[in-house]
């Protein structure tokens, strides 16, 4: 369509030209019949004129809307981030996960730590009650054959 709209300033010229020519030239008087073809052609040249000129107002009135649209796609384009601020904004905000995740992990590793540090004392103490426990059965055992005070210790 571009192409088209290219070539009507220039039909614009050629039929004003014709017009022109058509009106200045003396008329030949030859006959009534070449008169009443000139008139149709002045009719139909005049009428072409005015299709044309109503051909360029619109094409004129649609490439004004035409920037327009382009000047307001062009605002919006403005407003939009950029690939390389989009780019920036995602690695920030991988940053801070990453940082938040390796905190988490961190703690974590400390509470399996303690954890590990605290089943190794319970352990240890249990290890020492059972001990403890059987240090006491083996004595317990000699003072059931025998009836004597360390029984009666043991209960209090």
């Amino acid at each position: 369509m571009s192409r088209v709209l290219n070539y009507v300033p220039g039909i614009a010229c050629f039929l004003a030209g014709a017009v022109v020519a058509a009106v200045t030239l003396p008329k030949r008087k030859s006959g009534g019949m070449d008169a009443a073809l000139s008139g149709e052609w002045q009719r139909s040249i005049v009428a072409l004129a005015s299709r044309i000129e109503g051909v360029e107002a619109a094409s004129a009135t649609r490439f004004a809307q035409l920037e327009t649209r382009l000047e307001e796609q062009g605002g919006r384009l403005a407003g939009i981030p950029s690939a390389g601020q989009i780019v920036a904004a995602v690695e920030q905000s991988l940053t801070k996960a990453m940082a938040s995740l390796d905190n988490r992990l961190g703690t974590q590793a400390y509470s399996i730590e303690v954890l590990k540090t605290t089943v190794s004392q319970t352990d240890g103490l249990l290890e020492r009650v059972l001990e403890s426990l059987d240090s006491l059965q083996s004595f317990r055992d000699p003072a059931d054959n025998t009836e004597g005070s360390l029984p009666s210790r043991a209960r209090m």
